[in-house]
């Protein structure tokens, strides 16, 4: 039996794979060591979705939304074509052509270089060539090549629809596969109960267990962010429709703040107090006088409480 990848030991491109499976080590456990290689040699890209108008929803939709979609525009010579972003996939493919030709892109993939951007650019490029009814399989690019912000319209903001579970994946198909059934009960019944905010962009609340939180993906730069936000604490201002702020998780360059909400709080009673959260938070942005001692405290336990996700 072949063994696991990390057990295989590197040897000269046309040699015998020694996991046994009979092919060279070039196109075997080389292929992907090579792939791993060249991702290594590009430049890491901490901002991979900036200059797009939905860079939160993106994050949001690669990081912790679990299942949602949104139509993408594209530019250039694609730009008749029917593109979907969608957070999954069935069995977790990076893309898939529908029967129609509409491709599926899909956001949450393990496959991850040094700049997501590109490497969805490449999927999707892939996806574009690709005949109706094919999936596309993992691969990253291999040197400097489009990105996300080279296909798409970087101005129109996305339209996302979250749903309650995964029966988008099979809607308006006929003789689903028996697998992707069985990936779609398995999906939906490990989705957390998710919701968007729409009176502002890249805020969705979520019940995690017994309880329910509200994570706002926030797009401004990190260092003035967490003086703004520990300007609000420190005058008690943090609190969102009575929630509490509990830190931020950092993902793909932005920070994204978390509150732990009164459970059972209808998410249309959200709406409000986010949007006068909002203009709380533009007024401490707007101040440049240094930080009190206690505005200080409240910033070092907002900055110790951070946790980064990286893809």
């Amino acid at each position: 039996m072949p063994r696991a990848t990390t057990d295989v030991p590197e040897v000269a491109p046309r040699q015998p794979c020694p996991c046994g499976s009979g092919k060279r080590y070039k196109v075997c456990h080389g292929k992907a060591a090579a792939r791993a290689a060249r991702a290594a040699t590009r430049t890491y890209v901490p901002r991979p979705f900036a200059g797009l108008a939905s860079e939160g929803d993106l994050i949001a939709l690669r990081e912790f939304v679990p299942a949602a979609t949104a139509p993408l525009t594209l530019v250039g010579e694609h730009a008749d074509r029917t593109v979907v972003a969608a957070t999954v996939l069935p069995m977790a493919m990076p893309a898939l052509v529908r029967d129609d030709g509409e491709v599926w892109l899909g956001l949450q993939t393990t496959q991850a270089g040094n700049d997501v951007s590109a490497d969805l650019a490449y999927t999707l490029l892939h996806a574009l060539a690709a005949e109706p009814g094919a999936s596309v399989a993992p691969g990253l690019p291999e040197g400097p090549g489009p990105r996300l912000q080279d296909l798409l319209a970087v101005d129109e903001p996305l339209t996302v629809t979250v749903h309650e579970d995964f029966d988008f994946w099979t809607e308006g198909e006929q003789d689903v596969p028996p697998e992707v059934a069985a990936s779609v009960e398995r999906a939906s019944a490990a989705a957390t109960p998710t919701q968007r905010l729409v009176s502002v962009q890249a805020a969705y609340w979520a019940r995690v267990g017994d309880r329910e939180h509200l994570r706002w993906v926030l797009p401004y730069e990190e260092e003035p962010l967490l003086d703004a936000l520990a300007r609000l604490r420190a005058a008690g201002d943090d609190a969102l429709a009575g929630g509490k702020l509990l830190g931020t998780f950092r993902a793909h360059g932005l920070l994204v703040p978390v509150w732990d909400l009164v459970v059972g709080t209808p998410v249309d009673d959200l709406e409000d107090p986010a949007v006068e959260f909002g203009g709380r938070l533009q007024e401490a942005l707007g101040q440049s006088a240094p930080l009190t001692g206690e505005e200080r405290r409240a910033r070092a336990a907002l900055a110790n409480r951070q946790v980064t996700i990286r893809s």
